[in-house]
């Protein structure tokens, strides 16, 4: 069954609901997503390199989806978060928390993306596996190092991921976690 995703304007007012499909066709419809920054207590971020029929091999934050319209109600930006995380790493019991949002378009032939994404963090300092069916890796690195490489290499980045690096150091947590090393895992 096709998921039914939250329309909003710029402001992440709700406006309806659509299927995802009409959400990424053409122009699309302006739609709840967002992009899950996970770090540890050693100041890295969780980088993952995405497997994906439009964004394959690029890397992104530790996860990216939509809040769904579920039963008659509106999945939190948290519960959207902590389902994502569990499905791509099998990580459960992460707590996380809305730091900011942005809005953006990206045209892809006759899909696109019509976005009022989020940025979802949350802390986590244990083992890590990625799920072989949507990455082919991952790792942790400083925000430095990530805010370096979306410059040197952007398009080596989805979208969503060099804008929520990017906010991620507007903020306070990010101001702090600019400060640590990298390391490297296949999945």
């Amino acid at each position: 069954m096709e998921q039914t995703l939250i329309l909003v304007d710029n402001n992440d007012k709700i406006l309806g609901y659509a299927p995802r499909s009409i959400c990424h066709t053409g122009q699309g419809k302006r739609h709840r997503a967002f992009v899950t920054a996970l770090y540890n207590s050693k100041g890295e971020i969780l980088l993952q390199r995405r497997k994906h029929a439009l964004f394959s091999n690029l890397w992104d934050l530790a996860g990216a989806s939509h809040p769904l319209r579920l039963r008659g109600r509106n999945e939190s930006y948290g519960e959207a978060a902590a389902r994502c995380i569990r499905d791509e790493f099998g990580l459960k019991g992460v707590s996380f928390r809305k730091i900011g949002a942005f809005n953006y378009f990206v045209p892809q032939g006759k899909k696109c993306e019509n976005e009022h994404c989020a940025l979802i963090v949350g802390k986590y300092d244990g083992k890590v596996k990625a799920n072989p069916k949507v990455a082919y890796g991952f790792r942790w690195t400083s925000l430095n190092e990530t805010l370096a490489e979306i410059r040197r290499r952007p398009t080596s980045f989805v979208m969503w991921a060099r804008l929520g690096a990017k906010l991620l150091r507007k903020h306070s947590l990010g101001k702090r976690l600019l400060k640590t090393k990298s390391r490297e895992k296949r999945a």
